[in-house]
C-alpha cells in the first residue's frame, strides 16, 4: 500500500514540476476552437444524413408503386383472361 501512496506523491510531483503546461488563455481559445468544429462537423454529418435518408425513401417508394403497378397489371390481365375464356 506504501507503494502506492508513493506513486500517486511522485506522479503529482512530476506533474507539478516537470510538466510545460499550455498557458490558459490559449487552452480557452483552443477549447472554443474544437467546439465549434465539433459543432460544423456534425450539422455537416446531420446534412448528409438526411438527403441520404430522402434519397433512400424517395427510392424505396418509387418501388412500391413499381410493385403496385405491376400487381395491378397482373390482375387485370387474369381478369381479362377469366373473360376471353368465358
Amino acid at each position: 500500500m506504501a507503494g502506492i501512496v508513493t506513486y500517486v506523491k511522485e506522479s503529482f510531483e512530476e506533474l507539478k514540476n516537470n510538466v510545460t503546461w499550455t498557458p490558459w488563455a490559449e487552452a480557452q481559445r483552443l477549447t472554443i476552437v474544437v467546439a465549434v468544429f465539433s459543432i460544423l462537423f456534425s450539422l455537416a454529418i446531420w446534412g448528409v444524413d438526411t438527403v441520404f435518408s430522402r434519397v433512400i425513401k424517395a427510392y424505396f417508394g418509387l418501388m412500391e408503386i413499381k410493385q403496385l403497378q405491376n400487381y395491378m397489371s397482373e390482375k387485370s390481365e387474369i381478369k381479362s383472361g377469366m373473360l376471353l375464356e368465358l
